[in-house]
C-alpha cells in the first residue's frame, strides 16, 4: 500500500509539474487570470503558472497584421465610389497595460475587425462627402492622411497602431466611367488637333520664309545680274568708241574717208543679224539712199557724243 501511495504521489507531481510550466512563442503575450481576474502577463519563453488555479486567457500577438477592406462612399455630387484597400496594424507594444487593453477591449477578433472596418469606412465616407467626383482620383493620399488622423485615437484607445493605410483601386459607377472616358479621349482629340494645327502653322510660315527668302536671293541676284550686264554693256560702248576713235584717226593720219568705218559697222550689223537672229525678222532699207540716211544718223550720233 505504502508503494502504491507513492506512485500516486509521483504522479501528482509530475502531473503538477507539466501543469506548472508553460512556453511562449516568440511575437505572442499570454493573459493569465485566476478565477475569470486578470493576473499577470507571460512574455516569451518558458515561464510558471499555478496549476489548475491560473489559466492562460488569451494568446495576442504582437506582430503585424493586415486587412483588406471593400465599402463604398458618395460624392457632393451624389457620384458612388467604390473603394479596395489595405490596412497594416500591429499592437502597440508588449507593456502590461497596453496588452490588458487588447484583451478586454473587445470579446473577440472578429468584433475588432468589424469595428476598425467600420471606423475607417466612415472616415473616408466623411471626407469623400466633402468632394466632387473630378476631384477624388487624385486625392489618394489625402483621402489616407485624413482617414490616419481620424482612427490613429480610436485604435491607441483599444491597443493597437495603426503602421499603414493603402488605397489600392477606386471606382465609380459603370455609367460614369464611360462618361470620364469619353471625358478624357474628346480631351485627347482636342489636344492632337492643336498640335496637329501648331505643326501646320509652323510647316507653312517655314514654306512661306523659305519661298520669301528664295524669292529675295532671287532679285538680289538679278539686280546684281543686271548691274553686271549693264557694266558690261558700258565698258563695251567704251571700248568701241575707243576703238573707233583711234580708227578715225589713223586714217584722217592717212589721209583717208572715215566714212569707210561707218560702212564697216553698217555691214558687221548685217552679217551679226544675219547670224544670231535665230529666225527673227528685221526690216532695213538695203537701198544706197537707206544706206546713206543711215550713215548719217550715225554720224550725227558720233559728233553728239563728241561735242
Amino acid at each position: 500500500m505504502d508503494q502504491l501511495a507513492s506512485y500516486w504521489w509521483l504522479l501528482i507531481i509530475i502531473i503538477f509539474l507539466f501543469g506548472a510550466f508553460v512556453t511562449v512563442n516568440q511575437g505572442y503575450v499570454y493573459v493569465i487570470t485566476m478565477f475569470g481576474k486578470y493576473r499577470r502577463i507571460l512574455l516569451p519563453g518558458l515561464s510558471f503558472k499555478i496549476p489548475w488555479l491560473e489559466q492562460v486567457s488569451k494568446k495576442i500577438s504582437i506582430q503585424n497584421r493586415s486587412i483588406e477592406l471593400q465599402f463604398q462612399a458618395v460624392t457632393a455630387d451624389q457620384a458612388n465610389v467604390y473603394f479596395k484597400s489595405m490596412l497594416l496594424y500591429s499592437v502597440q507594444n508588449a507593456d502590461e497595460e497596453t496588452i490588458k487593453k487588447v484583451a478586454f477591449k473587445f470579446i473577440s477578433e472578429k468584433d475588432l475587425m468589424q469595428a476598425l472596418a467600420r471606423t475607417i469606412e466612415g472616415s473616408i465616407r466623411s471626407f469623400v462627402a466633402t468632394k466632387k467626383q473630378a476631384e477624388i482620383l487624385g486625392l489618394r493620399k489625402e483621402i489616407v492622411e485624413f482617414v490616419k488622423a481620424q482612427i490613429d485615437h480610436s485604435l491607441e484607445e483599444w491597443g493597437y497602431h495603426l503602421l499603414d493605410l493603402q488605397i489600392n483601386d477606386i471606382t465609380f459607377d459603370q455609367v460614369i466611367m464611360d462618361s470620364m472616358s469619353k471625358v478624357v479621349a474628346s480631351n485627347n482629340l482636342k489636344a492632337a488637333a492643336e498640335n496637329e494645327g501648331q505643326a501646320l502653322l509652323i510647316t507653312k510660315t517655314k514654306s512661306a520664309e523659305a519661298e520669301g527668302n528664295s524669292i529675295r536671293i532671287s532679285a538680289e541676284a538679278e539686280k546684281e545680274a543686271a548691274r553686271l550686264r549693264g557694266q558690261g554693256v558700258a565698258l563695251f560702248r567704251q571700248e568701241v568708241a575707243k576703238g573707233m576713235t583711234e580708227a578715225a584717226e589713223q586714217m584722217k593720219k592717212a589721209n583717208l574717208d572715215t566714212n569707210v568705218i561707218l560702212f564697216s559697222m553698217w555691214t558687221e550689223a548685217l552679217k551679226n543679224f544675219a547670224e544670231v537672229g535665230k529666225g527673227n525678222v528685221i526690216f532695213l532699207d538695203g537701198s544706197a539712199q537707206g544706206m546713206e540716211g543711215t550713215m548719217k544718223q550715225i554720224q550725227a550720233l558720233m559728233l553728239k557724243q563728241d561735242s
